[in-house]
Protein backbone atom coordinates (compact mmCIF):
# COMPACT_ATOMS: atom_id res chain seq x y z
CA UNK A 1 0.00 0.00 0.00
CA UNK A 2 1.04 3.39 -0.35
CA UNK A 3 1.13 6.00 2.15
CA UNK A 4 1.91 9.70 2.14
CA UNK A 5 3.74 9.64 5.63
CA UNK A 6 4.08 12.94 7.75
CA UNK A 7 5.85 13.58 10.77
CA UNK A 8 2.44 11.90 11.76
CA UNK A 9 4.62 9.16 11.77
CA UNK A 10 6.19 10.28 14.88
CA UNK A 11 3.20 12.55 15.83
CA UNK A 12 1.47 9.51 17.70
CA UNK A 13 2.90 10.59 20.60
CA UNK A 14 0.01 13.56 20.69
CA UNK A 15 -2.33 11.22 21.30
CA UNK A 16 -0.55 10.96 25.12
CA UNK A 17 -1.05 14.95 25.28
CA UNK A 18 -3.85 17.83 24.91
CA UNK A 19 -2.27 18.31 21.56
CA UNK A 20 -4.02 17.78 18.29
CA UNK A 21 -2.51 16.22 15.26
CA UNK A 22 -1.84 19.27 12.67
CA UNK A 23 -4.13 19.59 9.91
CA UNK A 24 -2.23 18.20 6.25
CA UNK A 25 -1.13 21.23 4.59
CA UNK A 26 0.82 20.22 1.45
CA UNK A 27 0.01 21.81 -1.94
CA UNK A 28 -0.70 19.48 -4.41
CA UNK A 29 -0.43 16.31 -2.24
CA UNK A 30 -2.46 13.09 -2.73
CA UNK A 31 -5.29 14.54 -0.39
CA UNK A 32 -4.64 11.30 2.25
CA UNK A 33 -3.57 12.11 5.63
CA UNK A 34 -3.03 8.77 7.60
CA UNK A 35 -1.05 11.09 10.52
CA UNK A 36 -3.95 10.73 12.75
CA UNK A 37 -4.04 6.75 12.19
CA UNK A 38 -0.32 6.61 12.34
CA UNK A 39 -0.47 8.06 15.37
CA UNK A 40 -1.93 5.13 17.41
CA UNK A 41 0.90 3.30 15.84
CA UNK A 42 3.20 5.56 18.04
CA UNK A 43 0.78 5.33 20.95
CA UNK A 44 0.59 2.02 21.38
CA UNK A 45 4.31 1.64 21.46
CA UNK A 46 4.36 4.50 24.50
CA UNK A 47 1.95 2.36 26.33
CA UNK A 48 3.30 2.26 29.77
CA UNK A 49 6.36 3.32 28.99
CA UNK A 50 6.60 0.43 26.25
CA UNK A 51 7.98 -1.62 29.06
CA UNK A 52 4.69 -3.80 29.79
CA UNK A 53 3.85 -6.64 27.80
CA UNK A 54 1.29 -5.50 25.74
CA UNK A 55 -1.15 -7.53 23.09
CA UNK A 56 -1.74 -4.50 20.69
CA UNK A 57 1.83 -2.91 20.80
CA UNK A 58 3.81 -2.91 17.77
CA UNK A 59 6.91 -5.07 17.43
CA UNK A 60 10.58 -3.43 17.88
CA UNK A 61 11.40 -2.59 14.54
CA UNK A 62 15.41 -3.63 13.97
CA UNK A 63 16.05 0.11 13.11
CA UNK A 64 18.69 2.60 14.32
CA UNK A 65 19.37 6.40 13.97
CA UNK A 66 22.65 8.52 13.82
CA UNK A 67 24.51 11.13 12.26
CA UNK A 68 21.14 13.83 12.52
CA UNK A 69 21.89 17.03 10.61
CA UNK A 70 19.46 20.00 10.75
CA UNK A 71 20.42 23.42 10.30
CA UNK A 72 20.93 25.25 13.66
CA UNK A 73 17.88 27.98 13.03
CA UNK A 74 15.06 27.87 11.35
CA UNK A 75 13.51 31.45 10.50
CA UNK A 76 9.60 31.10 10.85
CA UNK A 77 7.28 33.92 10.14
CA UNK A 78 3.69 35.15 10.46
CA UNK A 79 2.25 32.94 7.64
CA UNK A 80 3.28 30.41 5.17
CA UNK A 81 5.36 27.38 4.36
CA UNK A 82 8.62 27.34 6.00
CA UNK A 83 10.60 24.12 5.59
CA UNK A 84 14.61 22.89 6.46
CA UNK A 85 16.13 19.56 4.98
CA UNK A 86 17.32 17.49 7.62
CA UNK A 87 19.71 14.31 7.13
CA UNK A 88 20.53 11.35 9.05
CA UNK A 89 21.87 7.33 8.92
CA UNK A 90 19.32 4.47 9.23
CA UNK A 91 21.18 1.07 10.41
CA UNK A 92 18.78 -2.14 10.06
CA UNK A 93 18.84 -5.17 9.95
CA UNK A 94 18.75 -7.63 7.03
CA UNK A 95 14.92 -8.42 7.92
CA UNK A 96 13.67 -4.63 7.65
CA UNK A 97 13.28 -3.81 4.03
CA UNK A 98 13.17 0.05 3.50
CA UNK A 99 12.08 0.08 -0.14
CA UNK A 100 8.82 -1.52 0.43
CA UNK A 101 6.11 0.44 -0.11
CA UNK A 102 4.64 0.99 3.31
CA UNK A 103 8.09 1.40 5.25
CA UNK A 104 8.24 5.12 6.55
CA UNK A 105 10.63 6.80 7.85
CA UNK A 106 11.16 10.54 9.21
CA UNK A 107 12.84 13.60 10.74
CA UNK A 108 11.16 15.16 13.95
CA UNK A 109 11.56 18.14 15.79
CA UNK A 110 9.63 17.90 19.24
CA UNK A 111 9.75 19.04 22.92
CA UNK A 112 9.41 17.26 25.86
CA UNK A 113 9.25 13.68 24.68
CA UNK A 114 7.87 11.90 21.92
CA UNK A 115 6.40 9.87 24.94
CA UNK A 116 4.51 13.41 25.88
CA UNK A 117 5.48 16.11 24.02
CA UNK A 118 4.99 19.96 25.09
CA UNK A 119 4.47 21.14 21.94
CA UNK A 120 3.38 19.63 18.71
CA UNK A 121 5.87 17.98 17.27
CA UNK A 122 7.01 19.10 13.62
CA UNK A 123 7.64 16.44 10.58
CA UNK A 124 7.45 16.91 6.84
CA UNK A 125 4.48 16.50 5.11
CA UNK A 126 6.20 13.72 2.49
CA UNK A 127 8.33 10.94 4.26
CA UNK A 128 12.05 11.05 4.04
CA UNK A 129 13.62 9.17 1.09
CA UNK A 130 16.79 6.50 1.18
CA UNK A 131 19.69 6.11 -0.12
CA UNK A 132 21.48 3.16 0.61
CA UNK A 133 25.20 2.69 1.85
CA UNK A 134 25.18 -1.11 2.13
CA UNK A 135 23.16 -3.64 2.56
CA UNK A 136 21.99 -2.26 6.28
CA UNK A 137 22.98 1.54 6.38
CA UNK A 138 21.44 4.25 4.62
CA UNK A 139 21.32 7.72 4.48
CA UNK A 140 18.26 9.46 4.73
CA UNK A 141 17.11 12.95 3.91
CA UNK A 142 13.49 14.41 4.81
CA UNK A 143 11.76 17.77 5.44
CA UNK A 144 10.49 19.34 8.64
CA UNK A 145 7.56 21.38 7.38
CA UNK A 146 6.30 24.66 9.85
CA UNK A 147 3.12 26.01 8.99
CA UNK A 148 2.88 29.03 11.57
CA UNK A 149 -0.74 30.40 11.93
CA UNK A 150 -2.67 27.00 11.43
CA UNK A 151 -1.77 24.57 14.43
CA UNK A 152 1.75 23.95 14.24
CA UNK A 153 3.00 26.31 16.86
CA UNK A 154 2.33 28.66 19.34
CA UNK A 155 4.34 31.55 20.25
CA UNK A 156 5.59 30.02 23.90
CA UNK A 157 7.26 27.47 21.57
CA UNK A 158 9.85 29.83 20.40
CA UNK A 159 13.40 28.56 21.58
CA UNK A 160 15.31 25.26 21.46
CA UNK A 161 13.73 21.84 19.93
CA UNK A 162 15.01 18.36 19.67
CA UNK A 163 15.40 16.36 16.84
CA UNK A 164 14.48 12.67 16.64
CA UNK A 165 13.98 10.11 13.74
CA UNK A 166 11.68 7.39 13.33
CA UNK A 167 10.59 4.66 11.34
CA UNK A 168 7.41 2.58 10.82
CA UNK A 169 6.82 -0.79 8.85
CA UNK A 170 3.59 -1.40 8.05
CA UNK A 171 4.08 -5.07 6.25
CA UNK A 172 0.83 -4.57 4.48
CA UNK A 173 -1.32 -3.44 7.51
CA UNK A 174 -3.31 -0.06 6.73
CA UNK A 175 -3.62 1.89 9.72
CA UNK A 176 -7.30 3.24 8.66
CA UNK A 177 -8.83 -0.09 7.98
CA UNK A 178 -11.15 -2.14 10.39
CA UNK A 179 -9.19 -4.73 10.89
CA UNK A 180 -5.58 -2.86 11.39
CA UNK A 181 -3.49 -5.38 13.67
CA UNK A 182 -0.67 -3.24 15.65
CA UNK A 183 0.98 -6.27 16.33
CA UNK A 184 2.13 -6.35 12.64
CA UNK A 185 3.77 -3.12 12.76
CA UNK A 186 7.24 -2.56 13.19
CA UNK A 187 8.27 0.67 14.90
CA UNK A 188 11.19 2.42 15.82
CA UNK A 189 12.59 5.82 17.56
CA UNK A 190 15.50 7.29 18.74
CA UNK A 191 15.35 11.07 20.27
CA UNK A 192 17.97 13.58 21.47
CA UNK A 193 19.46 13.08 18.29
CA UNK A 194 20.42 16.64 17.97
CA UNK A 195 18.99 20.73 18.54
CA UNK A 196 18.01 23.59 16.69
CA UNK A 197 16.12 26.94 17.18
CA UNK A 198 12.82 26.90 15.99
CA UNK A 199 12.79 31.40 15.90
CA UNK A 200 9.88 33.94 15.32
CA UNK A 201 10.48 36.06 12.69
CA UNK A 202 11.42 39.73 13.59
CA UNK A 203 11.26 42.75 10.98
CA UNK A 204 12.86 45.96 11.48
CA UNK A 205 12.14 49.41 9.76
CA UNK A 206 14.15 52.75 9.55
CA UNK A 207 13.87 56.34 8.33
CA UNK A 208 15.67 59.12 8.93
CA UNK A 209 14.67 62.97 8.06
CA UNK A 210 14.42 65.58 7.21
CA UNK A 211 16.43 64.76 3.95
CA UNK A 212 18.45 66.85 3.06
CA UNK A 213 19.51 67.95 6.07
CA UNK A 214 22.25 71.27 6.66
CA UNK A 215 25.41 70.02 8.20
CA UNK A 216 25.20 70.38 12.24
CA UNK A 217 21.27 70.10 12.55
CA UNK A 218 19.39 67.45 14.09
CA UNK A 219 18.65 64.36 12.46
CA UNK A 220 15.23 61.70 14.02
CA UNK A 221 15.96 58.79 13.15
CA UNK A 222 12.51 56.59 13.70
CA UNK A 223 11.58 53.03 13.00
CA UNK A 224 9.57 49.62 14.21
CA UNK A 225 10.62 46.27 15.15
CA UNK A 226 7.57 43.45 14.89
CA UNK A 227 8.01 39.58 15.52
CA UNK A 228 5.64 37.18 13.75
CA UNK A 229 3.06 36.12 15.90
CA UNK A 230 2.29 32.45 15.22
CA UNK A 231 -1.50 32.33 17.06
CA UNK A 232 -2.92 34.94 14.61
CA UNK A 233 -0.51 34.85 12.06
CA UNK A 234 0.17 39.11 11.73
CA UNK A 235 3.45 40.64 12.73
CA UNK A 236 3.33 42.83 16.35
CA UNK A 237 5.70 45.04 17.66
CA UNK A 238 8.51 43.80 19.68
CA UNK A 239 8.63 45.82 23.24
CA UNK A 240 11.95 47.02 25.29
CA UNK A 241 14.09 45.58 22.83
CA UNK A 242 17.58 46.98 22.68
CA UNK A 243 18.28 47.74 19.12
CA UNK A 244 21.27 49.90 17.53
CA UNK A 245 21.16 52.76 15.37
CA UNK A 246 24.35 52.24 13.20
CA UNK A 247 25.95 55.05 10.50
CA UNK A 248 27.74 54.36 7.08
CA UNK A 249 29.46 56.88 5.12
CA UNK A 250 28.82 57.55 1.71
CA UNK A 251 32.51 56.51 0.54
CA UNK A 252 32.83 53.41 3.35
CA UNK A 253 31.56 49.55 3.47
CA UNK A 254 30.57 49.32 6.67
CA UNK A 255 28.42 50.50 9.66
CA UNK A 256 29.91 51.68 13.12
CA UNK A 257 27.70 51.82 16.23
CA UNK A 258 26.36 55.36 17.13
CA UNK A 259 24.41 54.55 19.83
CA UNK A 260 21.81 51.92 21.11
CA UNK A 261 18.05 52.26 21.73
CA UNK A 262 14.95 50.64 23.04
CA UNK A 263 11.61 49.95 21.64
CA UNK A 264 8.34 51.21 23.69
CA UNK A 265 5.84 48.96 24.06
CA UNK A 266 4.33 49.50 20.51
CA UNK A 267 7.89 48.52 19.22
CA UNK A 268 8.43 52.07 17.96
CA UNK A 269 12.18 53.60 17.81
CA UNK A 270 12.66 57.34 18.06
CA UNK A 271 16.06 58.95 18.81
CA UNK A 272 17.90 62.03 17.54
CA UNK A 273 21.63 62.41 16.42
CA UNK A 274 23.47 65.17 14.80
CA UNK A 275 24.04 65.26 11.00
CA UNK A 276 27.82 65.82 9.65
CA UNK A 277 28.04 63.66 6.50
CA UNK A 278 26.25 61.92 3.63
CA UNK A 279 25.84 58.41 4.67
CA UNK A 280 23.70 55.89 5.51
CA UNK A 281 21.57 54.94 9.24
CA UNK A 282 20.18 51.76 10.17
CA UNK A 283 18.51 50.15 12.93
CA UNK A 284 19.77 47.02 14.00
CA UNK A 285 18.44 44.22 16.27
CA UNK A 286 20.54 40.87 17.14
CA UNK A 287 18.23 38.91 17.89
CA UNK A 288 17.39 36.22 21.42
CA UNK A 289 16.91 32.39 21.25
CA UNK A 290 13.44 32.97 20.10
CA UNK A 291 13.77 35.95 17.98
CA UNK A 292 15.69 36.45 15.19
CA UNK A 293 18.40 38.58 13.90
CA UNK A 294 17.09 41.63 11.66
CA UNK A 295 19.14 44.34 10.10
CA UNK A 296 16.74 47.24 8.20
CA UNK A 297 17.77 48.72 4.93
CA UNK A 298 19.89 51.77 5.21
CA UNK A 299 18.42 54.95 4.80
CA UNK A 300 20.57 57.52 2.91
CA UNK A 301 20.56 61.14 3.85
CA UNK A 302 22.44 63.94 2.02
CA UNK A 303 23.89 66.43 4.26
CA UNK A 304 24.43 70.31 2.81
Amino acid sequence: MRIRATVATVTGALALSTLAVPAVHAAGDDGLDHREALAKISQAAHRDGGRAPDAGRPYPLNVTFSHFRVTKAIKVGATGRYSTTVTYRLTHGADVDIEAEDFITNPVLYRGSLAAPSSVPLTGVKPATCTANSATVATCTGKIDIYPGSGDLLNSNAGTWKGAATATALNGQDPAGEEFDNTKVGYAEKEDLGTTLVQRASQLTVNASPEPVQKGKTLTVTGRLTLANWETGKYVGYSTQPVELQFRKKSATTYTKVKTVKTNTKGDLKTTVKASLDGYYRFVFKGTTRTTAVNAAGDFVDVK
